[in-house]
Order: C-alpha cells, then sequence, then structure tokens
C-alpha cells in the first residue's frame, strides 16, 4: 500500500478529473480498500477540501468548490500547458496580461524544482496583432459580466459603443439599448464577440465585447436556440466570411496556377490546393470582391490561369488596367509634374 502522504495526493488527482466518483472506483483505482478511502477523504476534508458525500446504490464522492482556495495539484502536462497559457495570455485581448504574470509566478514558486527547470526553459514570447490592426483589449469584468449571463440565460441589456462617429449620439453609443439573449461568448483573430439573438431585430447578431457595456440587472431567463447550422465556430466564421449565412464567401473562383502545391498551401489559409504536377496545381479561393481575389491570387509569383468564373476573369482585366495606369504615372508623372514637386526630389 502506497504511503499515506501519496495516497491523498493520488485520491485528490482523481477527484480533480471528473465530478463524481463512486467509492469502488476510488478503491478499484487506488488499490486500497473502501475503508481506506473513507479515512483518506476525511484526511482531506481537514486540510480543507470540500469533498461531499453521496449515500445509496449510486453514492460516492465529489469534490465541489469551497469558501477559500485550497493547494491544487497538477500533473506534469497540466502544469506545462497552465505556464505556456499564461505566458501566451497578452495575445488573446482579454485585458488580463499583467494578472496572468502574476498568475504565472504564483504557480511557478509552488512547483518541484523538475517542473521549475522545464517552465524556465520554456519561455514563450507573446507577439502582439500586426499594427495595421487596432490593439482592442476588453475589461476581464465586461467578460465575467457576459460570460455570466450566457451561463445563467438571461436577458441582457447593454450599450453598445459606435464603431464610427456619424452612428454614434453625444456620449459616443447608439441608442437605445440592445436587447439580447446572450449564448456564446467567443474569441475570433485575437477579438471577443458575444454571439446573441438580438430581442429587437428578430435575428442572430454578433457585437465585439470591447464596444458593449452591461446594464443590470439582467433580465428573465430564457429557453436556449440553437445557432444556425448547430455549430457555433462555423457560424461565427460564415458571418465573418459573407452576409447571406451560408457561410461560404460571397466570391469563390478557380485557378492553375505554376507552382508546386506545397508552396501555395503554404500561403493559403481556407482556399483548396490541388496538385496538377510537380510545378502546377489547381486553388479555390474566396474572398469578399472579385477583385479582392484577383489580388489574393496574383500575389503568387507565377503565371495564372482562370478556369471560373467570368467575373473573376474580369476582375483580372480591371486590375491589369488599374496596375498599367499605375505603372504609367510612376514612369512618366514626374516629367508632367508641377515644378514646385520637382524641386522637392
Amino acid at each position: 500500500m502506497p504511503k499515506t502522504s501519496a495516497r491523498l495526493l493520488a485520491l485528490l488527482s482523481l477527484l480533480q478529473t471528473r465530478r463524481h466518483w463512486s467509492g469502488e472506483d476510488l478503491a478499484e483505482r487506488l488499490r486500497i480498500s473502501a475503508r481506506t478511502v473513507r479515512r483518506d477523504v476525511d484526511r482531506l476534508r481537514e486540510l480543507g477540501y470540500p469533498i461531499t458525500t453521496f449515500k445509496g446504490p449510486d453514492g460516492g464522492y465529489r469534490l465541489d468548490a469551497g469558501s477559500r482556495l485550497p493547494p491544487l495539484l497538477f500533473d506534469d502536462d497540466q502544469a506545462v500547458a497552465l505556464a505556456v497559457a499564461l505566458q501566451t495570455a497578452t495575445t488573446t485581448g482579454a485585458g488580463i496580461g499583467e494578472a496572468a504574470a502574476r498568475a504565472l509566478n504564483t504557480v511557478r514558486q509552488v512547483m518541484p524544482a523538475r517542473l521549475r527547470r522545464r517552465i524556465d526553459t520554456l519561455q514563450v514570447t507573446a507577439v502582439e496583432g500586426p499594427a495595421t490592426r487596432p490593439d482592442v483589449r476588453v475589461d476581464g469584468g465586461v467578460l465575467a459580466a457576459l460570460s455570466a449571463a450566457v451561463h445563467a440565460g438571461e436577458v441582457l441589456r447593454f450599450d453598445y459603443a459606435a464603431a464610427s462617429p456619424q452612428e454614434a449620439d453625444d456620449d459616443g453609443v447608439l441608442t437605445p439599448p440592445r436587447r439580447v439573449e446572450p449564448h456564446h461568448l467567443v474569441t475570433w483573430g485575437g477579438r471577443w464577440y458575444l454571439v446573441a439573438w438580438d430581442l429587437d431585430r428578430e435575428d442572430w447578431r454578433t457585437f465585439r465585447a470591447d464596444r458593449i457595456t452591461p446594464r443590470s440587472p439582467t433580465g428573465p431567463r430564457f429557453p436556449p436556440r440553437e445557432v444556425p447550422g448547430g455549430d457555433v465556430a462555423a457560424f461565427v466564421a460564415g458571418r465573418f466570411r459573407g452576409f447571406d449565412g451560408s457561410g461560404d464567401w460571397p466570391c469563390r473562383g478557380e485557378v492553375i496556377l505554376d507552382l508546386p502545391a506545397a508552396t501555395v498551401s503554404g500561403y493559403t489559409r481556407d482556399g483548396v490546393v490541388e496538385e496538377l504536377g510537380p510545378d502546377r496545381c489547381r486553388l479555390v479561393l474566396g474572398s469578399w470582391s472579385w477583385p479582392g481575389l484577383a489580388a489574393a491570387v496574383g500575389r503568387f509569383d507565377a503565371d495564372i490561369e482562370v478556369v471560373g468564373p467570368a467575373e473573376l476573369r474580369e476582375a483580372f482585366a480591371q486590375l491589369a488596367r488599374r496596375y498599367a495606369r499605375a505603372a504609367i504615372g510612376a514612369r512618366g508623372g514626374v516629367g508632367r509634374a508641377d515644378p514646385m514637386l520637382r524641386s522637392c526630389r
């Protein structure tokens, strides 16, 4: 039989892995008697772990939340995963970078030496998003309020900041307050969004969490709804691709490139690449607009054959004319320019 301290740690680890354990299952996993399980549970309770006992044929034990945080137990993989998650927390857009750094320091102090060395060698540099996209942080209290409303299934009222000054009133918000049934809190591209059923517009909407100011109290409870298609991730991705609710890009075309399929695949996020030969492949890609799609294909340094549709072929012609005018202006514009402009060279 393992020593008492080792048994207690093993028992605590099992209780943390799932909601409910029967005494028989715990005894079998730990290779001890049911009586020893009961004694060890009592010892854990004395240490501050709130373990609830259930009587009857389906009885057993459950580790509940208590009034204070008792010591936690992580296995090696969990500890490493926690350290990595805390180091990369600044890229989530949740505005918890400082709190994550303090949490990592707290966890590191109580790690055994072997794990501390492993964590110290696993230093992760969290790189922020590109400078072309504004740095957006969401207040942790807002995320907590949205999550609470989603979990409770209660109608949420909030002020929604305008995306542009033209939409705003004197306070910089859209009026009146929005009334929604909040269903999911999601993160996409470093930003947080609330997926909700808009009660006034009677339709599904996605709201930027950094533009939300919740009002209290929340409203009545509501029955859950299923997002169109049943898949939240697919629904959100579809909303960012197009407005028709199909989940696909508004414009999708097919081309053949004189490049290896492996090369094209490395620079294509959600396109379909088919190998046609050692240095030739078929690419099916989507975009917001036909010129945008043509420009996305044109970034590959290779000859292009447009398979279809005709709109994509016309978009290439439109870009060709536009680029030709830009090239002529770049080469010949100086000679025809105002003398004051020429003097600035």
